[in-house]
């Protein structure tokens, strides 16, 4: 038992872009209590009978739209990268096994788990692929994988890396990113959209702090260390002067609301609406809060973003490409786990 296990986590995607097989995504995504804080009956009400038979036709056409040869995006970039990190990490010898997994869908945790735990690892780092910290995203799948290795026998041999929004190895792999995308494509503005969530979700994390003032979340302290949209801001702000974007030539925005509560804002699409009102014509977006194209970069903001920027009066809107599978985040991610292992 000499050999390192390691795990890299994503969030997620259906098996295929069908209304059956999303329909079945969305279902196991909801209703996870940290996605929707809601009672578990009235959520399964809300899931089974208001949402997934409204949303999994529409969502399965925006899953087409992006759909690779070789499965969704977001699963190929994530299996590329699991594939890239095992063969730098074993350039010398055959120390690390190295599995991926999704929170919601195919492969699951507790299937990367087993298959780990057969090999006979000593270890297992888990790299939840969440920048930031959000009860929906990276506390849910250290939760699911605890509970997963419990079962294999296997939990005491599992140590996990935290969120590493502010780490200078992720700014600089995304800066090097927005620098290469705007040599290429000079763009008069840069949007950096994250995923937003609820603002209850925040709120009852630390309710003392938590938006009661405008400019709560405008420097990081240890008041406000864990809230996600400090960790947003503090993201976006790092990457821009990595890239050394002026001030006033970027905006902060969140994107991917569902339902009616009040979720973190300004919204992407009306930030994106706004400044073709105020007469910029060439917009790039980066969204500092996916490590990998997927469909909400793909499909919402490629796609659906540049169509709303356009048709207010913008001539073009640039994507600008994730980390996905690139050199220098595969080198990142191996740096983090010897850094782990020691």
């Amino acid at each position: 038992m000499n050999r390192t296990g390691v795990l890299l986590i994503n969030l997620g995607t259906p098996d295929a872009p069908t209304p059956e097989a999303v329909g079945r995504y969305l279902r196991e995504f909801l209703m996870d209590g940290y996605v929707i804080d809601l009672p578990k009956p009235l959520r399964w009400f809300f899931v089974h009978v208001m949402i997934v038979p409204r949303r999994k036709e529409q969502s399965a056409k925006a899953y087409q739209k992006v759909q690779l040869p070789k499965g969704s995006p977001l699963l190929v970039h994530t299996r590329e990268l699991a594939a890239n990190v095992a063969a730098r990490l074993n350039t010398n010898d055959n120390r690390y096994a190295v599995e991926y997994a999704m929170r919601y869908g195919n492969p699951s945790i507790a299937t990367s788990l087993e298959k780990l735990c057969a090999q006979d690892v000593a270890r297992i780092m888990v790299l939840p692929l969440y920048p930031q910290y959000a009860e929906s995203s990276f506390e849910t799948a250290v939760v699911e994988t605890r509970r997963r290795a419990a079962e294999l026998g296997c939990a005491d041999r599992v140590t996990f890396l935290t969120p590493f929004f502010e780490r200078p190895e992720f700014i600089d792999s995304f800066a090097s990113r927005v620098v290469e995308h705007l040599e290429k494509h000079p763009a008069e503005h840069v949007v950096f959209s994250f995923h937003s969530l609820p603002e209850r979700h925040l709120t009852k994390l630390n309710p003392q702090h938590c938006l009661r003032a405008v400019d709560c979340c405008a420097q990081l302290s240890e008041m406000n260390r864990h809230c996600y949209r400090a960790q947003c801001l503090f993201t976006a702000k790092s990457i821009a002067r990595q890239a050394k974007l002026k001030r006033g030539a970027y905006t902060v925005s969140f994107q991917s609301r569902l339902g009616r509560a009040k979720w973190l804002g300004p919204n992407t699409e009306d930030v994106l609406k706004s400044l073709a009102q105020r007469g910029i014509k060439r917009v790039a977006v980066s969204c500092p809060s996916f490590v990998a194209d997927c469909l909400e970069t793909l499909e919402e903001i490629a796609i659906r973003g540049r169509e709303t920027f356009i048709n207010t009066g913008g001539d073009e809107l640039w994507l600008i490409p994730s980390l996905n599978s690139h050199p220098i985040w595969v080198e990142t991610i191996c740096n983090w786990i010897r850094e782990l292992g020691d």
